[in-house]
């Protein structure tokens, strides 16, 4: 159940984490990548103790993952281990109780809505004494709700549909009413956050910028350090569940670029190779650690500015889209990484999902032809080597965030294929920290590629990130477009129980979606995480989401 944000912004890729040698093949038998690579191993097995060194590719600032600067995957990798998360996905994406946090949830189905009662662990406290209940929920459902605007709110699906909470019979128990039918009620209340954080739109906003003053998980923060980009995570004696094996975990901020050779001095315990083949090699050579490999949630896409003058005619953008030929990309992307090579045709689910359908030909395959027809008609004319309109080239800005060098590479591609077609691209390198938040977030660029954060729940986390931007407040949709019908066809499939027809609907606004031609899929990145032999527990994860406690190293 990992959020997309639900969808997440990381950078430019996806830090994975949630067995064999370094020279195992990287998929099975029947060419496909596993659902999950973690080292499984039993607590008996696990030592207690130890210190696990994990990177991240960026050192955030906004740790409250429900701002719109927050929902990132460094982010969320750090409070997977402090904060109370109701619901754990399995490696087929199926979402269960977290039994430390919540002991049963029952929905209950009315005509119109529905009614989900949590019974709450009665043990789970935060960090300052107070029980986990009923005015944790309050808190997030009315900063999320979507009605105050003052909320710097990342997504406000699904809590806009909840009507009332209640206290339930006893002081650990909560009712939640929706005045519609939520199909991913599951995914809301994770993580979840204290009363205090929410509890104006200035705690919200700024609360947790550079903090987290309070925890409730098997681990608590140590100290955070912006001048180190160190984040430390120490076992919390307090916790009420089974005991944390490892005694502390540090996240160091550092280019993704640099992670190879932390790995092969023994600096970093796990790293996330993403696509880079040189780094695939590279660690496979390194003693004592192998590759861990598995079909990963995540797929990467060229998001298109359509606010932007460049791209803000549709025409011009189905012609960029025409002009890019996906599977060259897919290609050099997945090159000597020894997985499949599989262009993707949704923007919901990852061609391993149930209910994946590919609706790439309502735009159409890689056609320049059609391409060149689409800029005559909105009047970009041809002149000399690329097209302008009353005296104006037709230049695009690509930003690629610096230290990543597949988003360098992606950019020169697409320039190559873009020129063809009489379309200027110029690459700008941008600050791989601030990318988000200075160039993405306010508009700053035409096209810039990253990974959107798969998860169990298909629409309600990529609403945000497709439904029309209302009074500037464009949450996740970097595109900065949309339609009603969009948003229609995304509320009818979260409003769905019954999950043949949710197939139906979710792929019915995909292909709503593909005509509007604003994110331009390309592949599921499939994840292969280095890690050391013995870590136990925690590896390239797929849909699984790792249990913090659990994770720790073996004695070979």
């Amino acid at each position: 159940m990992r959020r997309i944000l639900g969808a997440v912004f990381l950078g430019i890729v996806l830090m994975t984490g949630c067995s064999g040698t370094e020279k195992r093949d990287l998929t099975n038998a029947s060419g496909e990548l596993p659902a999950s690579d973690v080292n499984p191993a039993p607590r008996d097995r696990v030592m207690n103790g130890g210190t696990l060194r994990w990177p991240l590719p960026e050192f955030p600032a906004q740790w409250n993952f429900n701002h719109v600067n927050g929902t990132k995957g460094a982010v969320e990798h750090v409070l997977q281990g402090v904060l109370p998360y109701l619901m754990r996905a399995d490696e087929k994406a199926v979402p269960h109780p977290v039994p430390e946090y919540l002991q049963s949830a029952t929905l209950k189905r009315a005509e119109h809505g529905q009614s989900v009662t949590y019974r709450l662990n009665p043990r789970a406290r935060w960090s300052d004494g107070r029980h986990i209940g009923y005015a944790d929920f309050v808190a997030q459902a009315r900063a999320l709700s979507g009605r105050d605007p003052r909320y710097e709110a990342s997504t406000v699906t699904g809590y806009r549909q909840i009507e009332r909470i209640e206290q339930g019979a006893g002081e650990h128990e909560v009712k939640v009413t929706f005045a519609k039918t939520y199909a991913d009620w599951r995914s809301l209340f994770n993580p979840l956050y204290p009363a205090s954080a929410y509890s104006s739109p200035h705690a919200f906003n700024i609360g947790w910028v550079n903090r987290l003053p309070v925890t409730a998980g098997p681990f608590t923060i140590d100290r955070i350090d912006r001048t180190a980009k160190t984040v430390i995570l120490a076992r919390d004696p307090a916790w009420w569940g089974v005991p944390a094996k490892l005694d502390r975990i540090v996240y160091r901020a550092m280019d993704t670029s640099a992670m190879p050779g932390a790995f092969a001095n023994d600096e970093i315990d796990l790293m996330d190779i993403g696509l880079d083949a040189g780094a695939l090699q590279r660690v496979r050579s390194v003693p004592g650690a192998e590759v861990r490999r598995a079909g990963g949630p995540d797929w990467r896409h060229f998001t298109l500015n359509a606010a932007g003058a460049a791209l803000s005619d549709v025409r011009v953008r189905r012609a960029v889209m025409l002009g890019i030929d996906r599977r060259v990309i897919a290609r050099s992307d997945l090159s000597g990484l020894g997985v499949p090579v599989q262009t993707l045709g949704n923007h919901f689910y990852v061609n391993t999902q149930n209910g994946y359908r590919d609706n790439s030909a309502v735009l159409g395959a890689y056609d320049p032809r059609r391409a060149r027809r689409l800029l005559d008609e909105a009047g970009w004319k041809p002149h000399g080597k690329y097209r302008a309109k009353n005296g104006r080239t037709l230049a695009l800005r690509f930003v690629v965030p610096s230290g990543v060098p597949i988003g360098k590479r992606e950019a020169e591609l697409a320039r190559a294929l873009l020129e063809r077609i009489g379309v200027r691209i110029d690459i700008r390198l941008i600050p791989a920290d601030d990318a988000l938040d200075s160039y993405v977030t306010r508009g700053d660029f035409d096209i810039v590629p990253f990974s959107w954060l798969g998860t169990s729940f298909p629409v309600s986390p990529m609403r945000a990130v497709f439904a029309r931007p209302r009074g500037g407040n464009v949450r996740q949709n970097y595109s900065r477009t949309g339609t009603a019908a969009i948003d229609t066809a995304m509320d009818r499939a979260i409003a769905e129980a019954d999950p043949a027809k949710i197939h139906v609907l979710v792929n019915r606004a995909d292909r709503l979606i593909w005509r509007q031609a604003s994110v331009l899929p390309l592949y599921q990145r499939p994840q292969l995480v280095a890690a050391r032999a013995n870590l136990a527990n925690m590896g390239a994860c797929g849909f699984s989401e790792p249990a913090y406690q659990d994770i720790g190293f073996t004695n070979r």
